[in-house]
């Protein structure tokens, strides 16, 4: 038996708005170190002996993003599985299991959220190592963290009778949903439970076979949208209509929670969720005062606070136990104490049409990226960057004519029939209903400024008649 890593990279990661937004969530986001969560958990499985390449699932419009991120670690997945829909964890980890199934029936699955944070790798492979056994004798093992606090925002797993055999394993009692503050102190106290990792070890096809007996449904959904899937340049796109039937579901309440073949895995290996901005400021480096701070900031009689400026310089006076986020289109100040609210705020987003929780003001495309510098009445203004030997589309707009300035590097323009060279400093006018195109022969970054004018300026006034993404 071989075991294949398994990372799921879906979700939106509401609880950390304003930087994480639909488009990029908090896993493609470098929130502890310099490298994002998702690089972060591939890096903690790669160059593991007996480990495969993984296995990243991930929904249809973070593809490029993984795909880039995971090219600009070094590490080549063995596949990258697109969620036409989130579905939760159920579904996506049987899709995940039919697909390594059909390459290998005995694969084992090491099932990874993108954006935990585990510090102690050693500890984690020991775990992973303890649980090895379990698995080859067909258990479903699920890792319980050592909680060192009351925690109320984990689930919690109590532990039932010790495995022969193995040391410090267990059967699985009962799961637990969040408890208040008293409870949680008990369980603590108590000794025998532990936080709800998340984090899972099992036989494909014991998987498989659980989901079929408790959630057939999902079982026919996942196995149905993976043998009519199609590859899709590097990816594996799901059916649309067999995975979206599927009802959504977590892999705990589908299966853990109703198999007998459930055991326990304790880990205390330096494990957070990163669900929330103090759940953040807690794994940060912090200074004397007890603050963590990234980027441009200023402090002055400020402490126990998280301070994170992306766009411009933030200075915070006399305050303690807040945090402060400042991106190009959005700020968030909130106690420590009250940042599971941030989501309400995303609520109200959503409630008022607004687009601030959707995406940020630089917006990324597998052929670079753009950003929006001004706007207007019939008017906006973008900086495009364009990498190395990548173009945009073939296309038209009906409601908006575009101006282009090459700022640097190298633009080949295609105007209709005509198709000329741009240098830094030159410019070209594309009228309304022509078609057009970008590219960047070069081979350094090609940056632009866009000035788009008309009645109509919204992204999905864009006709596509040839993509090398095979986007829509």
């Amino acid at each position: 038996m071989k075991i294949y890593p398994v990372i799921l990279s879906g979700g939106a990661g509401t609880r950390l708005w304003p930087l994480s937004r639909a488009v990029l969530p908090k896993q493609l986001l470098p929130l502890v170190s310099d490298k994002t969560m998702l690089q972060e958990t591939a890096l903690r499985v790669a160059g593991w002996a007996g480990l495969m390449a993984p296995l990243v699932v991930c929904g249809n419009d973070h593809r490029f993003l993984v795909a880039e991120q995971m090219r600009e670690i070094g590490v080549t997945p063995l596949g990258i599985l697109l969620e036409p829909v989130g579905r939760n964890t159920a579904p996506a980890v049987a899709a995940a299991a039919h697909y390594l199934q059909s390459i290998d029936p005995d694969a084992v699955m090491l099932v990874l959220p993108a954006d935990h944070v585990v510090e102690d790798r050693d500890a984690f492979q020991a775990a992973v190592s303890r649980a090895w056994p379990l698995v080859q004798r067909g258990s479903l093992a699920t890792f319980g963290i050592v909680p060192n606090a009351p925690e109320t925002g984990y689930g919690y797993i109590r532990r039932g009778e010790p495995l022969p055999l193995v040391d410090d394993c267990y059967t699985v009692e009962r799961f637990v949903e969040k408890p208040d503050r008293d409870t949680a102190e008990a369980f603590l106290a108590d000794g025998g439970y532990y936080w709800n990792s998340g984090m899972f070890m099992f036989q494909a096809s014991r998987y498989l076979v659980e989901l079929e007996r408790f959630k057939p449904e999902i079982a026919a959904a996942a196995e149905a949208a993976v043998r009519t899937g199609y590859r899709d340049l590097d990816f594996c796109r799901l059916d649309e209509s067999a995975f979206t039937s599927s009802p959504s579901d977590s892999i705990d309440y589908a299966v853990m929670e109703r198999t007998r073949d459930a055991v326990v895995v304790p880990a205390d290996i330096g494990w957070n969720d990163v669900g929330s901005w103090s759940a953040l400021w807690e794994v940060q480096q912090r200074d004397a005062d007890g603050n963590a701070q990234r980027g441009d900031v200023y402090l002055d009689n400020v402490t126990n606070s998280l301070v994170r400026a992306e766009s411009r310089i933030v200075a915070v006076v006399g305050v303690k136990d807040l945090v402060v986020v400042e991106t190009p289109d959005a700020v968030l100040v909130a106690h420590k104490d009250q940042v599971q609210r941030v989501k309400q705020v995303v609520d109200h987003l959503k409630s008022q049409a607004r687009t601030e929780h959707l995406h940020h003001t630089r917006v990324y495309r597998p052929w670079g990226h753009y950003e929006g510098i001004d706007a207007g009445e019939r008017f906006q203004v973008k900086r495009i960057t364009v990498k190395p030997g990548e173009k945009l589309s073939l296309q038209m707009h009906h409601h908006r004519a575009e101006h282009w300035v090459v700022v640097s590097g190298t633009a080949r323009v295609t105007c209709g029939e005509t198709v000329s060279l741009l240098s830094e400093n030159e410019s070209t006018y594309i009228p309304i209903g022509m078609n057009h195109r970008l590219e960047n022969p070069g081979k350094v970054p090609l940056h632009i400024i866009e000035v788009q004018s008309g009645s109509y300026l919204g992204e999905d006034d864009i006709v596509r008649f040839e993509d090398i993404y095979k986007r829509a």
